[in-house]
């Protein structure tokens, strides 16, 4: 597996494995597929020294996961320090270690991105997401419920949060 960051000219891709978790209700709020066109602004806006996006490559040129760093409370200076993490894996690359790995990853250089805190917003019937974040520390920060309206049900969600501890030389 290698991670690199993400070059526009992987969009199409990224969209095509977020288009592809919506059907299921699990794991983003929108409810239609989204666009490329629509997404370049989102891309164009991260920098890969401080809010990256980075893609998993399972084989020579297959992407089959794609990870983000968000701005909490987008543009505030306080918050600066704070992002929040999105991560989509292609269907058949669930349970492979793709998520793990991105995860990993991002705990591990957030110190070099100048991350002090990491969040993740969660649907709370999504216990693959929830248990992957808490393998690897982060604990329930937040609780809003029903919140959501997928398909006429109420969904809640649960921010997860985590601490980052430098590494000193």
């Amino acid at each position: 597996m290698k991670i690199r960051d993400a070059r526009e000219t992987d969009l199409p891709v990224i969209v095509e494995i977020y288009n592809q978790s919506i059907p299921s209700r699990m794991a983003t709020g929108d409810i239609t597929p989204i666009t490329v066109e629509s997404r370049l602004n989102w891309y164009r806006e991260h920098s890969a020294t401080s809010r990256p996006i980075w893609v998993v490559e399972s084989e020579p040129n297959i992407i089959s996961g794609w990870l983000s760093f968000q701005d909490f409370y987008y543009r505030r200076a306080a918050y600066q320090n704070t992002a929040e993490l999105s991560i989509y894996i292609q269907p058949e690359y669930h349970h492979k270690g793709v998520g793990k790995k991105l995860l990993e990853t991002a705990i591990i250089r957030s110190p070099e991105l100048k991350i002090k805190t990491l969040l993740g917003f969660i649907f709370a019937h999504n216990y693959p997401s929830l248990g992957l974040f808490e393998k690897f520390g982060f604990s329930r920060w937040g609780y809003l419920p029903q919140i959501a309206d997928l398909d006429g049900i109420e969904r809640d969600l649960v921010i997860v949060g985590l601490r980052i501890n430098p590494i000193k030389a």
